[in-house]
């Protein structure tokens, strides 16, 4: 394909998670995380590991996976210090600047140690808790930072239908938000309901943040408008993170691996989607590790993508002036 077809491509697809996530979002995302999201990591990660994960150190990703164990075990043994899981969320980001920009170790050592004083100051914010626990690896990982690596690709390229996608993708969020149809005889279903039940908090919040409601328990997502306009929201941006992945085949060529890691790749994956088909909580508790490990993985490429958007857009000024 293309250049240019890849780009139409997304936006069709852009417009499609939209239109399913407006009519049926708490089963789009089910499907989408249970399906499409284990798939999604597995190339992922085997994609990332052939890049060295964009990191200047060759084992610098030991480090975020040893900070993803960590929050792993405190999933299943929480401490009582709830704000120590975004400590660690936080600090594996800042982290990744080091391993990204920074090879000397003891410049590394220097401000990894500066990062603590960081976080220390943040952690006494009141929103400190959401924004990095719950919106950063969820939300902000999805949407953000899928929009970021898109604007990157295309401001490299230049690239007219790729800055047409990118419309696309702002004007299908702002539509979920702004309309808000309140009679579509939309019922969630106990499966749905039970299935969901771990991301509720997410919607709650999302639903303070954009003052849609005053919620007093996090059920309430499942049975009120506010609910389905955040769950549109959250389908879309979940289903486009996935579908963007697997269009650009092609271009970031993660299938492209020797045929023993294909096979582990592909019986991985129907392991997963094994699981969430025989009970999806089940399927939540074992994937838990991998759909975080993933995003660990990937914050020196979001980085990446930032630097990149800053340097294009400074070399565009440049020949503008």
């Amino acid at each position: 394909m293309t250049s240019a077809a890849i780009h139409h491509l997304n936006s069709g697809l852009i417009i499609l998670s939209c239109i399913v996530a407006f009519f049926i979002p708490f089963e789009l995302f089910l499907f989408s995380y249970g399906v499409l999201g284990p798939l999604h990591y597995v190339t992922e990660i085997g994609w990332l590991h052939k890049k060295n994960y964009f990191t200047k150190g060759k084992y610098d990703f030991i480090f975020l996976i040893g900070a993803c164990s960590l929050l792993f075990c405190w999933n299943f043994n929480p401490s009582k210090n709830y704000n120590l899981m975004a400590d660690v969320i936080l600090y594996s980001l800042l982290a990744s600047l080091v391993f990204v920009f920074i090879k000397d170790w003891l410049y590394r050592i220097t401000f990894l140690a500066l990062s603590f004083f960081v976080i220390s100051f943040l952690n006494n914010l009141s929103v400190y808790f959401t924004w990095v626990a719950i919106f950063l690896p969820t939300i902000i990982h999805v949407f953000i930072f899928t929009g970021a690596f898109m604007l990157y690709g295309v401001l490299k390229e230049k690239s007219w239908p790729g800055f047409i996608s990118i419309l696309v993708l702002i004007t299908c969020a702002i539509s979920l938000l702004v309309l808000q149809p309140q009679n579509l005889f939309y019922t969630v279903s106990d499966y749905s309901q039970k299935s969901y039940s771990a991301f509720t908090e997410l919607n709650f919040q999302l639903i303070n943040f954009f003052n849609l409601d005053q919620f007093t328990e996090t059920s309430q997502v499942f049975t009120t408008n506010a609910g389905f306009v955040i769950m549109r929201l959250i389908a879309f941006a979940y289903t486009y993170h996935y579908l963007n992945w697997f269009s650009k085949t092609s271009v970031i060529k993660w299938h492209q691996v020797p045929k023993a890691t294909l096979i582990i790749t592909l019986s991985v994956w129907l392991v997963a989607v094994f699981l969430y088909a025989y009970n999806y909580n089940l399927g939540l508790q074992v994937l838990f590790f991998l759909s975080f490990l993933h995003v660990f993985l990937e914050f020196p490429l979001n980085i990446v993508s930032f630097t990149g958007i800053g340097k294009e857009v400074m070399a565009l000024g440049k020949k503008l002036n």
